[in-house]
């Protein structure tokens, strides 16, 4: 079984991430909650879970300064990341720790199951922490999480696409396609899409930028469907955003 440390500084989520999933049903067990990173990286320590559950912006200690710090220790357990949209660029940056996995927030119900049923169904349901010479889930691993980092990097290019990922990573359209729909549920081309449109939510939050001037500097060349994605995505579109955002 699954040994689960929840880091959540939002009481009613922290115990509604304990109490209303269903953890036996996941083979896990929650054996730990903390409010902050500071008080997370003193449980983890002392608990040794094969997974954390944390939120990114918390008081006195951030999930990322939390993660690294526990990188440096030699902790490898498993972590899954918790986000909003304004929070979306840590994410991106918890990817290069090792993140196998984020939840935007609010998330809906089964998503977090979903979320560690993925992660089981790479690492076996053994519950430790992939360690060792697994080539097979390494590998897959080394991929998707290169192709993150690669489009967290490039996804304001506008000619970026499914083929000009692979072809940096060295490998097949096709088989990244696969392995990153594997392990992430969602094709890459809605992950670059999420990518932009976060970016945009950001940069529409200062007023001086206009919507087209966004529109290009987030990678799209058409302002038309720029416009209709960030609305099908926020349920607003870009300008009703930066007015509700002032």
């Amino acid at each position: 079984m699954m040994k689960v440390v929840v880091v959540e500084d939002e009481t009613l989520v922290r115990r509604g991430i304990v109490l209303a999933v269903d953890w036996a049903a996941v083979d896990c067990a929650v054996v730990g909650e903390a409010s902050d990173g500071q008080e997370g990286l003193e449980l983890i320590r002392q608990c040794k879970p094969d997974l954390i559950i944390t939120d990114i912006k918390m008081p006195r200690m951030d999930g990322i300064e939390m993660v690294t710090r526990l990188r440096t220790e030699g902790n490898q357990a498993h972590v899954i990341i918790l986000t909003a949209y304004s929070d979306f660029s840590y994410a991106q940056s918890a990817v290069k720790l090792g993140a196998v996995d984020y939840l935007l927030k609010p998330f809906h119900d089964g998503e977090l199951e979903e979320a560690v049923t993925r992660l089981q169904s790479r690492v076996g349901r053994d519950s430790a922490p992939a360690q060792g010479p697994d080539v097979t889930i390494e590998g897959k691993s080394k991929y998707v999480k290169e192709a993150l980092r690669y489009i967290g990097e490039h996804y304001n290019d506008p000619d970026i696409s499914v083929s000009s990922v692979a072809r940096s990573l060295g490998i097949s359209e096709g088989h990244l396609s696969h392995e990153f729909k594997k392990e992430t549920s969602r094709t890459l081309g809605s992950y670059l899409t999420d990518c932009r449109i976060h970016a945009a939510m950001e940069l529409l939050q200062d007023c001086r930028n206009k919507v087209y001037e966004v529109a290009e500097q987030v990678g799209y060349r058409d302002i038309t469907y720029f416009s209709s994605t960030f609305k099908k995505i926020v349920g607003m579109t870009p300008s009703e955003f930066q007015r509700q955002s002032q």
